[in-house]
């Protein structure tokens, strides 16, 4: 129910900024959208040593957008959307490193926030990474196309995307959508550290090689949604 919506929160760990999307289904509204962009701003602003870390608890990391917040708020959809695609773009491009501690399911554009942090580290036993949008009858915006195809393999990114596949975690970790699947038990603990091992990481020198890197998906990311 939209009054047991929690908003994602950030904390400090030393060298870390540990984002908490919640322990519910975590799906992305406006709300959702404002406080996650709170906290890479956060991030970006403090001096290196430092990376972020996205956490979440349950069953799911992140269950994709809010479609009862959408219906809900249809006069609000079209700026929500453009600014969800602008925020995918500012962790592809960020000077910060950004590691994806995926516990549990990932789903639809909870999949593609996940997409856009630096590494993926996923629970090799349970949960999925599934974009579903040909079953949900919901086609990707241009951005979201752009950032999948700039991260994902290309015959990787036409069965996800065309097919709606269910990505265990070994599976994920062979097709190279995730960095790493590991057990459950150890998929904070292996984030971590690779994001640590990163945030020495020069910022403006990164943010530089990744808008070149990106340069064609964050233009797409940052136009229009049409």
């Amino acid at each position: 129910m939209v009054g047991e919506r929690k908003a994602p929160r950030c904390s400090r760990e030393g060298d870390l900024f540990v984002l908490d999307l919640g322990d519910g289904e975590n799906r992305l509204n406006a709300e959702w959208v404002e406080a996650v962009e709170a906290a890479l701003d956060e991030a970006v602003a403090a001096p290196a040593p430092r990376a972020l870390v996205t956490v979440a608890s349950g069953k799911f990391w992140s269950n994709g957008l809010d479609l009862e917040w959408m219906a809900a708020n249809a006069a609000e959809v079209e700026g929500f959307v453009a600014r969800l695609n602008a925020l995918f773009a500012s962790f592809l491009a960020s000077g910060v490193p950004t590691v994806a501690a995926v516990q549990g399911h990932c789903f639809a554009a909870g999949a593609m926030f996940a997409l856009a942090h630096d590494q993926i580290v996923m629970r090799e036993d349970r949960g999925f990474f599934c974009l579903p949008e040909i079953d949900i009858r919901i086609p990707f915006t241009p951005g979201m196309t752009a950032l999948i195809r700039a991260r994902l393999a290309p015959a990787v990114a036409h069965e996800a995307m065309t097919t709606g596949r269910r990505y265990g975690g070994g599976e994920a970790a062979t097709a190279a959508i995730v960095a790493a699947a590991v057990p459950e038990e150890r998929v904070r603990e292996e984030a971590d550290e690779r994001a640590r091992a990163r945030a020495g990481s020069d910022p403006a020198t990164l943010a530089a090689i990744k808008e070149r890197l990106y340069a064609e998906a964050l233009a797409t990311l940052r136009g229009p949604q049409v």
